[in-house]
């Protein structure tokens, strides 16, 4: 049962983290930021930070691994939007 818990959790982070990058791509292939919201980028960033420091004082893998990498997406997009304003 553990692994198929690991699988699930690694296989839904993969999936919600991955859907951040077409974002960043565009974000710093255009330089356009207009639409993006603030707020919800920067409770995003807030929000990410939280279940990574989560994950890390559960010491669980999938928690890590998706937050921290969805972490460094979203913070990519939110660095976008305060520097291409």
């Amino acid at each position: 049962m553990e692994t198929v818990t690991i699988g699930l959790g690694l296989a839904a982070g993969t999936l919600t983290t991955l859907a951040f990058v077409p974002q960043v791509a565009k974000v710093y292939r255009t330089r356009s930021t207009g639409d993006i919201s603030l707020p919800t980028f920067a409770a995003l960033v807030l929000g990410t930070a939280l279940w990574l420091t989560y994950g890390i004082l559960l010491g669980d893998i999938p928690l890590i691994a998706a937050n921290g990498v969805s972490l460094a997406l979203v913070s990519a997009v939110l660095w976008g939007k305060l520097r291409f304003k």
